[in-house]
Order: structure tokens, then C-alpha cells, then sequence
């Protein structure tokens, strides 16, 4: 199963990797002389750009086989067997085991997807705080 990122995190990611492009070309394209500063519009909006495809095509969270892993550069998995215990806090939700802690904010998971994961999380059978 996967969990969606909203689509206006998306959006804004895309957004910025475009206006980031766009200056980056303006500044080397209308200047005599291109400056090492000019190519750095480009780096930020290959980086956004390149963010962007990513969260779009691993979506955050994959829940397979009893693990959730949320994806990312600095991904991080966790059994759900394991889990002890579930906190709401401050619109995040935050899963412990006895040697783990996981946050998954909850801000940027598109609805629909959110409801999946709530079904997924209330099958634990574990504490809510």
C-alpha cells in the first residue's frame, strides 16, 4: 500500500524548480559575463525539479509485508508487530517501539490516503495517546 503526498506539496515542489529555472536562465542568458552564482539557480531548480519526480513516483509511505517505510533519501522503516504504542502530536503521528520512535506528519498525506493509513494504523491493536 501506498500513502500520497497532497498534491499541493507536490505542486509546490514543481512550481519551484520551475521559477528556480527560470531565473537561473534570465541571469546567464541577459548578462554579458555568466557568474558561478548563476549556475546555482540551476542546481536549486534541478534539485526541486528532481524532488518533485521522486515523491511523485514513491509516493511517502509504503506499507508492505508488516513494514512501514517512509521514503526518502534518509528513508526509515519500522515493523508494525512492533509497535508498542501511537501519539498524536501536533498533527503528527508518532510510533514507538522499545527501541524506535517514527514520525509521520500527517500535513502533507493527501486525504484519501490518509483514511488508508488510520485503517492501517487502528488494525494494531496497540496504545493511542
Amino acid at each position: 500500500m501506498n500513502i500520497k503526498f497532497k498534491k499541493r506539496h507536490l505542486k509546490i515542489n514543481l512550481i519551484f524548480g520551475i521559477v528556480w529555472l527560470i531565473f537561473g536562465l534570465l541571469s546567464i542568458f541577459t548578462k554579458e559575463k555568466a557568474y558561478w552564482t548563476d549556475y546555482g539557480y540551476i542546481i536549486i531548480s534541478i534539485l526541486y525539479l528532481l524532488t518533485y519526480f521522486y515523491q511523485k513516483q514513491y509516493k511517502y509511505i509504503t506499507i508492505e509485508n508488516g513494514i512501514l517505510k517512509i521514503n526518502g533519501a534518509f528513508g526509515k522503516k519500522i515493523n508494525l508487530s512492533k509497535v508498542k504504542q501511537i501519539k498524536k502530536f501536533a498533527g503528527d503521528y508518532i510510533l514507538k517501539t522499545d527501541k524506535k520512535e517514527l514520525t509521520i506528519n500527517t500535513q502533507i498525506i493527501d486525504p484519501d490516503s490518509l483514511i488508508e493509513l488510520n485503517t492501517e494504523l487502528e488494525k494494531l491493536n496497540v496504545k493511542w495517546n
